[in-house]
């Protein structure tokens, strides 16, 4: 039911005409504050919706990865991100270098023991968040939020292979291959969009409403980025 209706969505969305809006206008950044805690569905709710440009992006915009967030530990955000979800650690040798331990990436169900099969990915794509407002920031807040290590879900390890068929594509382009992970990943994508204070575009936002209805008991935890 919900690829047919995402597929319905789909038709609606190329039939339409998008405007574009200066990047001031997309979305403002979120105030800092307290958690937030929603269920899914008022979650969606809650972000902006806006017309998305993608003129004047780089990747190299976005400066990653950094020292991370010791930088006297000699490992980089990638590197940080991996030791903190391994399921198994792995072993660190001079110059922060990973080998073996063990990782699950809950995109497709993968286990992984080679930390070079596996990539971070921004949940919301860098090319996603520059259409959906970062254009706007400032260079030293888009680096903050290519490194984002203060939320669980801006970074994931997840297999290389799912990381680069997702690339830059919406929820409403693209769900992780394995189904017991959407519920998951729709949240995080949410959350992330409301940590920082992202917009959706109206594919974007139909196809989030969709996938709350189907998965209305799942909770969004979020905190406004600084």
């Amino acid at each position: 039911m919900i690829k047919k209706m995402l597929l319905g969505t789909a038709a609606l969305s190329l039939a339409l005409t998008p405007l574009t809006l200066p990047a001031t206008a997309i979305a403002a950044p979120a105030a800092p504050g307290a958690a937030e805690v929603l269920n899914l569905p008022d979650a969606v709710e809650q972000i902006a919706l806006a017309d998305e440009s993608r003129t004047g992006y780089e990747r190299t915009k976005f400066k990653h990865w950094n020292t991370g967030l010791d930088a006297g530990d000699g490992c980089n955000t990638r590197n940080e991100v991996l030791l903190a979800e391994a399921i198994e650690a792995p072993a660190v040798a001079a110059g922060c270098k990973l080998s073996g331990g063990l990782w699950s990436s809950y995109y497709d169900g993968q286990e992984v023991n080679d930390p070079a099969k596996l990539d971070i990915d921004h949940m919301v794509p860098l090319a996603e968040a520059w259409d959906s407002g970062a254009s706007a920031w400032t260079a030293a807040r888009r680096e903050a939020y290519a490194n984002d290590q203060d939320a669980a879900t801006s970074l994931v390890a997840v297999t290389a292979r799912t990381n680069r068929s997702k690339a830059d594509q919406d929820p409403a382009q693209w769900m992780p291959p394995l189904p017991d992970g959407h519920c998951r990943y729709v949240s995080e994508w949410v959350a992330t969009k409301l940590r920082w204070g992202l917009a959706v575009d109206q594919g974007e936002a139909d196809a989030l409403k969709v996938y709350a209805e189907a998965c209305e008991t799942t909770v969004v935890h979020y905190t406004p980025a600084p």
